[in-house]
Parts: C-alpha cells; sequence; structure tokens
C-alpha cells in the first residue's frame, strides 16, 4: 500500500498537549484543496453506493436525515487515500505520542438540512473492540459547519479512564449493554464552560480522544463529514461480551484478546522507524 504522503502540516508541542490534557482539539486547514476533492466525491458516491453497515441514525418523523456508514476504506479510494497517503497519520501518531499508528476503521455521517436529530452525549471507545490510551479521532466536514452544528466535547472527560454506557442514538437505550456494566452519561449542559466546540471550514478538522465525551445538535443545512479513526502502540485487542460497532466478525478467531492489532482489517499507516516525520514540531 503506498504511503506517499501528500502534505506536511505542522503540529505544535502546546496542541499536543492540549489534546492530551483536553482530549480534543482543532485543526485548521488540515487538508489541502485536491483531498477536500477527494473526500467530498468519496461521501457522494458512498452515499449511492452504501455499504453493508450503512443505516439512518434518525427518526423518519424527522424532517431531514442522518445517515451513517462504516468501514468503506477498502472499496473507496477516496477513503483509502487520507488514511494512507495524507498527512493524517502522522498527525494522529504525534498526538498520541505514538511511534506508530494503524487505521482501526472509517466513518461517514452526514445530516442533511433540516435534521432535528441530536447526537446525544457519548464515548467512542466503549462500542469498539479496543483497549489502550493511545487513540485519536478526526472529523472532518466538506461542508461549512457553523458552531451550533458542529461537534461539542466535554473537556477532560477522557482523562480519569471512567467508561460510560453507550445507548442508541435513536432511543438512547442500552440495548447492547448488561446493565450496570459502566458508568451513567452525566447530565451535561452545552452552557457549561467546559464545553469546546469550534465552527469549520471545509478542509479543518476536529482531532478527539476515544473516550472524550461528545455529541452535537441538529443541524438546518447540509452537514457531511468523515472521520477516520486512529490507533497507537499500546492499543490491544479487547473483544466485547456485547456487539461492537462496528462490529468486526470472525477477529476473535484470528487475533487473540490482549494481542497487537496487527491484522489486514487495521493496516499500519505510520511508523516512525520507517519514513522521515511529515509532521512537523517546531
Amino acid at each position: 500500500m503506498a504511503t506517499h504522503r501528500t502534505k506536511t502540516y505542522h503540529v505544535s508541542e502546546d496542541t499536543v498537549q492540549r489534546y492530551q490534557r483536553d482530549g480534543a482539539v482543532v485543526l485548521r486547514d488540515v487538508l489541502n484543496a485536491d483531498e477536500l476533492t477527494v473526500l467530498r466525491e468519496a461521501i457522494d458516491w458512498n452515499l449511492a453506493n452504501p455499504g453493508p453497515l450503512a443505516g439512518v441514525a434518525s427518526r423518519t418523523s424527522d424532517p431531514g436525515r442522518f445517515f451513517e456508514d462504516f468501514c468503506n476504506w477498502q472499496r473507496i479510494a477516496g477513503y483509502q487515500r487520507l488514511a494512507f497517503s495524507s498527512a493524517l497519520p502522522g498527525v494522529a501518531a504525534r498526538l498520541m505520542q505514538s511511534k506508530t499508528c494503524r487505521l482501526h476503521h472509517d466513518h461517514m455521517l452526514v445530516k442533511e438540512a433540516r435534521t432535528a436529530q441530536s447526537t446525544p452525549w457519548h464515548q467512542d471507545q466503549p462500542y469498539y473492540n479496543i483497549s489502550g490510551r493511545q487513540n485519536v479521532s478526526f472529523w472532518m466536514p466538506v461542508d461549512p459547519v457553523p458552531r451550533e452544528s458542529t461537534l461539542e466535547f466535554v473537556a477532560g472527560s477522557h482523562a480519569d479512564g471512567v467508561w460510560y454506557m453507550p445507548k442508541s442514538f435513536l432511543t438512547e437505550e442500552s440495548k447492547w449493554f448488561p446493565a450496570g456494566s459502566l458508568a451513567e452519561v452525566p447530565d451535561v449542559k452545552r452552557e457549561n464552560p467546559k464545553v469546546l466546540g469550534w465552527a469549520l471550514q471545509p478542509g479543518d478538522a476536529i482531532a478527539f480522544h476515544m473516550l472524550t465525551l461528545h455529541g452535537s445538535a441538529g443541524t438546518t443545512a447540509l452537514r457531511r463529514a468523515f472521520s477516520i479513526r486512529m490507533i497507537g502502540d499500546d492499543v490491544r485487542h479487547a473483544p466485547r461480551p456485547w456487539r461492537t460497532s462496528p462490529q468486526f466478525d470472525g477477529l476473535a478467531e484470528s487475533l487473540a484478546e490482549g494481542a497487537v492489532m496487527e491484522h489486514p482489517l487495521f493496516p499500519l499507516v505510520y511508523d516512525e522507524s520507517r519514513e522521515s516525520s511529515h509532521v512537523s514540531s517546531r
């Protein structure tokens, strides 16, 4: 798989420290114009050609629609290009303070204009089949996103390591998880000064830890976005007694519990020892 980087990106030490402290940072102009065109076309093709994990996360009564799809990098070249050949893998490694970076999965999220469905406060890692602290998710819109429609994060909510009970976005029920197995999500008020959020332009990205509490409101305008989930040195395979999202059927039979994520589903996209860094720290 080609890993020629199409762009370098400056990540300051302050940005790394804020990521480690707050669990979420904004990165301006992390994608260039060509990458944006590739991503926009890939999302639109994905919408017209959904994969087997695609689904609608909004109610039928909603005047808009919240549509999402997972794990398409192997069939959509634009997604693959961003995961392997952009500056993102190197940025991820620096933010995670990891020498390596693997792709865990991709996630396309589209809220059509006038979608009222909000995304409830949640963490991502309890949905996943991994343990470890070195991880990062990039959330990248290809449409302008005003502050009121952006993703929001509770600063520092990843730091104590508490896992909160995931709930379905539609019914807010914990239908996959045994009662009492995880903590209940706290009641977060969006006016809380610890809630972070940024208006975004195409090319910007938010990087956040998989344990950072986050959510979002509905949107009046079209909001097409793409996420890439990256994992670092300390991440290990952690099969769950519940169904993960995404679910990697058959993986438990080929990758042992506690194993490094060395598997074709989770390709190595950055290795500090094998390439000159495409992320500037100066």
